[in-house]
């Protein structure tokens, strides 16, 4: 590469944004078990940031932990409680009346 006068573009570090306020932990409900008796009753979730040409954009996921499908996801410019709103709105509407008591 430096006998062509090439030189590698890296690229630069990605930055979360940190909330001034401090946070409340939540009751850990699930207790590590994974494996529910039924299905829609319990739901994770994931971001992850995905890298295009135009910059990039955040995917937020639903999976039912019961059958393993993702059951909702959205997108968005930005990683913040309204993307992760979308996707469990989404979920929602594909389960259409089948989630009750979740934990997400």
């Amino acid at each position: 590469m430096k006998e062509c006068g090439l030189i590698s573009r890296q690229p630069g570090g990605h930055r979360y944004r940190i909330c001034p306020e401090e946070s409340v932990a939540s009751p850990n409900r699930v207790r590590r078990e994974f494996i529910p008796g039924e299905p829609n009753t319990l739901w994770c979730g994931d971001i992850s940031y995905i890298r295009t040409g135009k910059g990039g954009s955040y995917l937020a996921v639903v999976m039912d932990l019961y059958s393993r499908r993702v059951v909702g996801w959205a997108m968005s410019s930005t990683a913040d409680a309204e993307l992760v709103c979308r996707a469990l709105r989404h979920a929602l509407e594909m389960r259409a009346g089948k989630a009750s008591g979740i934990s997400f």
